[in-house]
């Protein structure tokens, strides 16, 4: 099994070896056990240097806390996993 960073340098040879080499990491990052796909996807995310927007953290508490309100007021409509999921699933599409 690869680690982290074998497979960020895998990554960065696809550029020179073609689609072949993506595939390839694919499906090996794929069959990672989920919290090291996690860790994964968090190093790759924050390998894109998106400019950080320090606004964000403080509208999502905002936001958190609106919703948490309107659960405990009972005006929230909530749905169960299975519901998310089905709706996912029709909103993703096949695959």
């Amino acid at each position: 099994m690869l680690n982290i960073a074998a497979i960020l340098q895998l990554s960065k040879m696809e550029y020179l070896m073609g689609n072949t080499t993506l595939e390839k990491l694919r499906s090996e990052v794929l069959g990672l056990p989920e919290p090291e796909r996690a860790e994964l996807a968090h190093e790759l995310m924050k390998s894109l240097d998106l400019p950080v927007d320090h606004d964000a953290g403080d509208a999502w508490d905002k936001e958190t806390l609106r919703r948490l309100a309107e659960i405990d007021a009972g005006t929230a409509r909530l749905i169960d996993r299975d519901e998310l999921r089905r709706r996912m699933r029709a909103r993703l599409g096949p695959g």
